[in-house]
Parts: structure tokens; C-alpha cells; sequence
């Protein structure tokens, strides 16, 4: 069995404030250590489930260098840095059984959401597909179907469990948090939530196979809302990038894979 764990911040237990997940913080280094232990169940959890399984863990966060590399579990494969192809999903491939989505958070404009954004939180408010608005976990899901390859688990506060619901139906959660607001949230001690974390593992491989994530099949209609005009302004250069409105990109991507690194680049263009 060949797993892919894709490892974000912001919902792991611990962590509720900006402060908790940005470099230069002191509870940032903290918190790196909480983030390659919800890491290292996961991947305790698959080779529970396969002794001889391959297990790659995709640093998703930020710049992609969190993990502490020398804490993480030595039987997992670290993808670290950017750029890089697929971003936090990196490692994706055809050849996969299935990805673990650990740490994860809600959508941008998500309610009552610890920390909730959409892959660059000061550029993004919104992307639609097709008319679907999707964040981290929906983009990325579909990008694992898109390859066939089932998403099994996701990580993360009570908004992004309910989020799952309709990006993947059938997905398997593990709450960490009860989220109280964008910043506050009622929380599981950070050990206990390893433990859930590892126990969950072989049970959503087991089940990968009913698991039904969104499919975005052919052309897709991509939006994407910014929310400032001007940080349009460089993706318009981009051929074939048209703009609504002052604040919505508007792009024909033949394939949702195009879709996904059209965003991806928005982002980085955004912050130019």
C-alpha cells in the first residue's frame, strides 16, 4: 500500500491564533513539534494497517517546511519545500492507495472556522469550479480523484468535518477541536488527539473504497475572488485570464488539473 499524507497547520490541537503557525514565533517552534507528532500517528496508523507499507508526508503548510524532519516517523518519506509540483498535495500520483489529509482547516469565509482561508488567505476569498465553491480540502480531493486515488481521512476543528461531508461523502474524521470562533477553540489535549488520529488510520483504509470525493470531470469554469482589485492586476498578464468584476479572475482551464495550478498561481501572483 502506497499512502500520501498531506500534513496543514492550522487544524491540528494547540493551534488557534496566526501566531501559532508563522515562523519567528515562539509558539510557532512549539507547535512544530504538535504538528510532526499528528504527522507521525498518521503514519503509525497506515503501517498498522500495512507492515510494509510506502508512506510519503507532504509538508502542506505555508512555505512547506514545518515538520521537524529528524521527529518525524523514519519510515515516512518527507516531501518538503516549494515550489514544487501539486503543491500540498505533492507526491500525488496514479500509482497511490489512497491520501490522508492531517491538520486541515475550513474554507475561506467559513463561519465560526479556526483560521479558515482558501490557499493564501490575504489573496483568496473564494474560488468556484464549475459553479462549486471549494477550499483546501475540495481542491485537493478532487485533485486525488481526478488521479483515482481515494481520499480516506481528514484532520482538523468540527468546520472542516462538516466541510468533508460534501467535498468527499464517506471520508473519515477525526475532530481535534471544537471550533469557538477564528481564533478560539474548545480542544482535546494534543496527545489524546494522536491517539484518535492513529486509531482512525486503518479504519478509513479500510473503508477508502466507499468514499465518494467530487469528481471535476472536463472543461472547468474557473472563478477566483480576490479581495483587493489590484491583486488582479498580474494574473491578468496571464493568456487567456479574464476579469468579471474588480475582484473575480475569471479562466477556461481544459482539465481540473489545469484549474488547480491556475489557482496555485493566482496566489503566488497576488502576493507580487
Amino acid at each position: 500500500m502506497r499512502v500520501l499524507v498531506s500534513v496543514d497547520m492550522e487544524g491540528i490541537a494547540g493551534v488557534v491564533h496566526s501566531d501559532d503557525i508563522q515562523p519567528g514565533h515562539r509558539e510557532y517552534e512549539r507547535n512544530r513539534g504538535l504538528l510532526t507528532e499528528e504527522a507521525n500517528a498518521a503514519v503509525r496508523g497506515v503501517y498498522a494497517a500495512d507492515p510494509d507499507a510506502q508512506v510519503l508526508v507532504a509538508d502542506a503548510h505555508a512555505q512547506f517546511r514545518n515538520l521537524v524532519p529528524e521527529l518525524l516517523d523514519q519510515r515516512g518519506e518527507l516531501l518538503r519545500g516549494t515550489p514544487r509540483p501539486w503543491g500540498m498535495m505533492a507526491g500525488l500520483s496514479p500509482d497511490l492507495d489512497a491520501v490522508l489529509y492531517i491538520g486541515y482547516h475550513g474554507k475561506a469565509g467559513t463561519p465560526r472556522s479556526v483560521l479558515a482561508h482558501t490557499i493564501a488567505g490575504r489573496v483568496i476569498a473564494d474560488v468556484r469550479c464549475n459553479g462549486v465553491s471549494l477550499g483546501e480540502l475540495g481542491l485537493n480531493t478532487a485533485l486525488a480523484a481526478h488521479h483515482g486515488v481515494p481520499p480516506a481521512l481528514v484532520s482538523g476543528d468540527d468546520t472542516v468535518a462538516a466541510e468533508a461531508a460534501g467535498a468527499a461523502p464517506g471520508i473519515h474524521t477525526v475532530v481535534v477541536k471544537r471550533a469557538l470562533g477564528a481564533r478560539a477553540a474548545a480542544m482535546i489535549h494534543p496527545e489524546e488527539a494522536c491517539r484518535r488520529i492513529e486509531a482512525a488510520v486503518p479504519r478509513a483504509l479500510a473503508a477508502r473504497a466507499s468514499v465518494r470525493p467530487r469528481s471535476i470531470e472536463g472543461p472547468v469554469e474557473l472563478e477566483v475572488q480576490v479581495h483587493r482589485p489590484h491583486l488582479t492586476e498580474h494574473a491578468l498578464l496571464v493568456p487567456g485570464m479574464d476579469r468579471r468584476d474588480g475582484c473575480t479572475l475569471l479562466y477556461t482551464a481544459p482539465d481540473f488539473p489545469t484549474a488547480y495550478n491556475v489557482v496555485e498561481l493566482i496566489a503566488v501572483l497576488g502576493t507580487l
